[in-house]
C-alpha cells in the first residue's frame, strides 16, 4: 500500500500524463505531423510504465512482504508475475 507521500508523487506523475494525453488529442485535432504525435504517445506510455513500475515496487515491499510472512507465499508471486507481465505487454 502506498503511503500518504507516495500517494501524492503518484498523483502528480498521473496528472501530468493526463496533461499529455489532452496534448496528443490537441495534436491530433490540429492534424500535425504523425511522427510528432507517436512520440509524444511513446512519452505518454514510458510515463504510464514508470508509474506502474513504481506501484509494483511498493506493493512488492508492503503487500507481497506482508502476504509471505503470513504464509502466503505462491499466492503473492502469482499475482506480482501476473502484474508483472501485464505491465510489459
Amino acid at each position: 500500500m502506498l503511503n500518504d507521500m507516495e500517494v501524492e508523487k503518484v498523483s502528480r506523475r498521473l496528472r501530468r500524463i493526463q496533461g499529455q494525453v489532452g496534448g496528443i488529442e490537441k495534436m491530433v485535432q490540429d492534424h500535425r505531423y504523425c511522427i510528432d504525435v507517436l512520440q509524444q504517445i511513446a512519452a505518454a506510455r514510458a510515463a504510464l510504465y514508470q508509474v506502474g513500475m513504481a506501484m509494483l515496487e511498493s506493493h512488492s515491499q508492503s503487500c507481497v512482504v506482508e502476504a509471505i510472512q503470513k504464509g502466503h507465499e505462491k499466492e503473492a508471486i502469482d499475482e506480482l508475475m501476473s502484474v508483472y507481465k501485464a505491465l510489459h505487454k
